[in-house]
């Protein structure tokens, strides 16, 4: 059969053998852009568990919104046009309002970057910047949650009489979904903070995983923490077809309509898998979640959830911008043994990027990963204790010569499915 991967902006084909189990996820087919301007003007007349936005934004004189970075796939600029001719209809004046790309540790957005995230006339008539995890001096001590995570939060977002935030829900491989309390931690927080709220014990949680809110340390964490920022009263989100298209939206309570994403989305992701297979392939659902290696761990993790121990998982993921992050490449480069990796960032955490390295190592003990790409030198693929292989054809000759490939899974769209293993 020939079945189809996403690859950055593109596809691979490939011909897998009849007996190949295709898992896809039930999500119904998107809207064009008029249909999907309707659904967001609709949302924010209904909002859920709040009031409508030009009542929460009537007479403040400092706006926040909140948008996703570069690696994700939400339709920023559409949503944001929305949301600023809403808000310049109650008065609020461009200079009023700020827009922080909330990057978390990611690294920083050029004004390109910028253009390419909300459009080029956004970025000359606003204030846009990208949230700095590591300036403590624009940090603000609030407290510490439950969990004994001390939050600080970006001063100047704080200080903002209303907080919006702009996404979309997705499954997330340790904080269950994406979204809504994400945009506060880790998005506009410092380092230190995010670095304890991603720390190992939390990410050894079996509950720390996809799909999972409640009893989720890690989410209940962040919702503890985004809770403390009081003016965060407000978001607007959008779920993704497979082609990226919208095909719902939801506004209001940053906790409420995020929790009603939530539910809708688990309806559609959520997959059975029949078997534990020999060999898995998939994908980080193409561009913009395939941009680096650091984001390609989610699609490797959600193979591995139906992949049998010792059985290999071949990995389709362009990379245009290489590893993405070093310190994840040094700290999964110090040793062959991903035990011995594991048991060094237990010893000697908070690490840089020690979360994606920590889901890396699970992964890599249970399975072998042969990683498809040409923007990674196949010696530093080999130095992080994965499989390089130059084609979609090699890879599947590399893997079917260790395993007998006798159980085949494919997961065209990578993370942005949940397969259920049996």
């Amino acid at each position: 059969m020939k079945v189809r991967f996403p690859y950055g902006k593109s596809y691979i084909e490939l011909d897998l053998p009849e007996k190949t189990t295709v898992l896809y996820s039930m999500l119904p087919r998107g809207f064009y852009v008029k249909e999907v301007e309707k659904l967001v003007r609709e949302s924010l007349r209904k909002p859920i568990g709040s009031e409508p936005l030009h009542i929460l934004a009537s007479k403040k004189r400092k706006v926040v919104i909140l948008i996703t970075d570069k690696t994700r796939a939400t339709p920023n600029r559409l949503l944001l046009e929305a949301l600023l001719s809403e808000l310049r209809a109650v008065g609020i004046e461009r200079s009023s309002v700020e827009i922080v790309i909330a990057t978390g540790l990611h690294k920083p957005h050029a004004r390109e970057e910028m253009e390419e995230l909300v459009g080029k006339s956004i970025v000359e008539e606003y204030t846009i910047y990208s949230h700095n995890s590591d300036d403590d001096k624009s940090m603000v001590y609030l407290g510490r949650t439950s969990y004994g995570t001390e939050v600080y939060i970006n001063k100047s977002v704080f200080d903002a009489e209303l907080i919006i935030g702009v996404g979309l829900i997705e499954p997330h491989f340790f904080a269950g979904y994406s979204g809504g309390r994400k945009l506060i931690l880790p998005g506009v927080s410092a380092t230190k903070t995010v670095y304890q709220n991603h720390g190992y014990k939390m990410l050894s949680h079996p509950k720390a995983d996809y799909g999972f809110l409640e009893g989720n340390p890690v989410h209940e964490d962040m919702v503890e923490a985004s809770k403390l920022v009081k003016n965060y009263r407000f978001i607007v989100h959008v779920l993704l077809d497979k082609e990226k298209r919208v095909f719902s939206v939801v506004a209001g309570s940053p906790y409420e309509a995020h929790e009603h994403g939530v539910r809708e989305l688990d309806r559609y992701v959520k997959v059975e898998a029949p078997f534990e297979a020999d060999l898995t392939i998939v994908t980080n659902g193409g561009y913009p979640l395939d941009r680096d290696l650091y984001q390609a761990v989610k699609g490797m993790a959600t193979a591995s959830r139906v992949t049998r121990k010792g059985g290999y998982i071949v990995m389709l993921s362009e990379c245009i911008d290489g590893v993405g992050h070093e310190y994840f490449r040094e700290l999964a480069s110090i040793s062959r043994k991903p035990e011995e990796i594991l048991d060094y960032i237990k010893r000697y955490e908070p690490l840089r990027d020690q979360w994606e390295v920590q889901k890396l190592e699970q992964v890599l003990l249970k399975n072998r990963v042969v990683v498809v790409t040409k923007n990674i030198k196949h010696s530093v693929l080999e130095e992080m204790n994965l499989v390089p292989a130059s084609t979609a054809e090699e890879a599947l000759e590399i893997a079917c010569r260790e395993t007998p490939c006798k159980h085949v899974m494919a997961l065209p769209e990578g993370p942005y499915i949940i397969p259920m293993p049996p």
